[in-house]
């Protein structure tokens, strides 16, 4: 097809094309689907893709949306980066992150040149890096579709445009304020989903890069809010995860301001719904309405994710954390005494610039006092484009090494002894899978987020069962169905 029937084919289609949203995603998804299946006719089997996610549950939910997409246009979901239609669903929170994507892409590179139909595309926080995507330009010329996380919800036609004909689509938004409702949705679980409640951050914490690739906060209503939690429910979604950057800040930019505790109120009066999940909770500005949402609501989860970073004031101002360590440790004070049973988990960074053995201490002291469930422990990576980069006194590898190792010994010391608080207990129990070291048992999760395996058939997947939690082996429990002869 030459460059002038092209413009003319998709001058035709465009014409067409709605103006509002999700309109207009439908309508490309109608044109992707008539090629694809067009395809599949010409080859003599269906069309397959693959979906690699990098990063974060925010991350991880927006893929299930490009996976409906596509499913919906007639591609059948494989495991294998050998198929047909390729997206690496990208992460930049870590330098790392990023030199992973591009190793995985040039053993894509070299897929493509024995699969000359296939497509390959990227989205994600890492494209909306401009010298990621100048990269991508002139050293992957193989990508076909490279788009941001402010228009993943123009994905649908960017494929109908990438299958019409060979021009590559690179389209980053720096920006928006626009949230596309009801596109489709390919739930990973069919009893558990999450639900997005807000885009964006406007915390800026000195050593992340998420407010400069996700943008600012922006809120979805309300109403959408909970007419997604109702058809998910409907659709037999027993667990919902709230999903924010910082679900603290939802609502303050809405027409009609509410809050989180507000907005979880709400959901907790869907009815069929059994449990309630969040996060992240900033600890800034965790409110003591929330806590008393958290306590009076029973379908609340009994776990709250409470990112410390660090135990020292000195540091956490250095990360622009706006709270302290006295602050941190109050607030956790009045969070226990309100839900007495709360599993409480953090992040924490080791080795962040300027750290001392003292700082170092404090955040040891934290960890001793709160007790956390579980902690997920990072040494700092010096992440471009962040305020922290700059900062003098980088840390020595040898000596964050030293601390991490200590930090984790400790945190898995208490977790191994905070977990076991419900042995020999009766606790209701949500079965997510066959066990995959032993198809006699099933798989689930406490309301506090601790993992049980007890005898068990896959008849019992997305149901709440009665489990007596017999013994702790430090991270999760091995149990026994409790059955009404019992």
């Amino acid at each position: 097809m030459s460059e002038q029937e092209r413009d003319k084919k998709f001058e035709e289609i465009y014409k067409d094309a709605p103006t509002k949203e999700p309109e207009r995603q439908y309508y490309f998804m109608e044109q992707a689907r008539k090629l694809v299946n067009k395809r599949s006719e010409e080859l003599g089997h269906p069309l397959t893709f693959c979906c690699v996610t990098f990063g974060c549950q925010m991350n991880a939910r927006d893929s299930e949306k490009l996976e409906g997409i596509l499913e919906a246009v007639g591609y059948q979901k494989s495991d294998s980066e050998d198929a047909d239609f390729v997206i690496y669903n990208t992460c930049t929170v870590r330098e790392n992150a990023n030199l992973k994507v591009y190793g995985r892409l040039g053993q894509l590179g070299k897929r493509k040149k024995n699969h000359p139909g296939m497509k390959i595309a990227l989205c994600g926080c890492m494209m909306q890096e401009p010298h990621v995507v100048e990269k991508l330009k002139k050293s992957y010329p193989f990508v076909d579709l490279i788009f941001g996380t402010h228009n993943i919800f123009k994905f649908a036609e960017y494929l109908e445009e990438i299958l019409s004909g060979e021009n590559r689509i690179v389209e980053i938004w720096e920006d928006t304020d626009k949230i596309v409702e009801n596109l489709p949705v390919d739930r990973k679980y069919s009893f558990k989903s999450g639900v997005n409640i807000m885009f964006g951050c406007n915390n800026f914490c000195s050593y992340c890069i998420v407010p400069y690739v996700r943008g600012r906060e922006r809120s979805r209503k309300p109403e959408e809010i909970l007419a997604e939690v109702k058809r998910l429910v409907a659709d037999g979604v027993v667990e919902v995860m709230l999903l924010g950057q910082n679900v603290n800040s939802y609502g303050k930019n809405l027409e009609h301001p509410m809050t989180f505790a507000q907005l979880l109120r709400e959901v907790a009066k869907v009815e069929g719904l059994k449990r309630i999940r969040f996060m992240t909770s900033h600890p800034k500005d965790l409110s003591d309405e929330l806590i008393q949402v958290m306590a009076e609501e029973p379908k609340i989860c009994r776990h709250l994710h409470l990112p410390l970073q660090s135990g020292s004031s000195r540091i956490l101002k250095l990360m622009n954390r706006r709270y302290t360590k006295e602050q941190y440790l109050e607030l956790v004070d009045r969070i226990r005494k309100a839900v007495p049973d709360i599993s409480l988990t953090t992040d924490i960074i080791v080795g962040f610039p300027g750290e001392t053995e003292e700082d170092f201490q404090e955040t040891l002291d934290v960890v001793r006092r709160v007790r956390y469930d579980s902690a997920f422990t990072f040494q700092y990576s010096r992440r471009s484009g962040t305020p922290a980069a700059a900062l003098e006194n980088q840390i020595p590898h040898e000596e964050v090494q030293r601390h991490f190792d200590q930090l984790l010994a400790e945190v898995q010391q208490i977790a191994r002894e905070v977990c076991r608080r419900d042995e020999h207990t009766v606790q209701e129990v949500l079965v997510e899978e066959i066990n995959e070291h032993d198809p006699s048992l099933v798989s689930g999760r406490l309301s506090n987020n601790t993992l049980v395996h007890f005898p068990g058939d896959a008849s019992m997947i997305g149901t709440l069962q009665k489990v007596y939690l017999e013994e702790s082996k430090g991270f999760y429990y091995m149990g026994s169905l409790v059955t009404e002869e019992k």
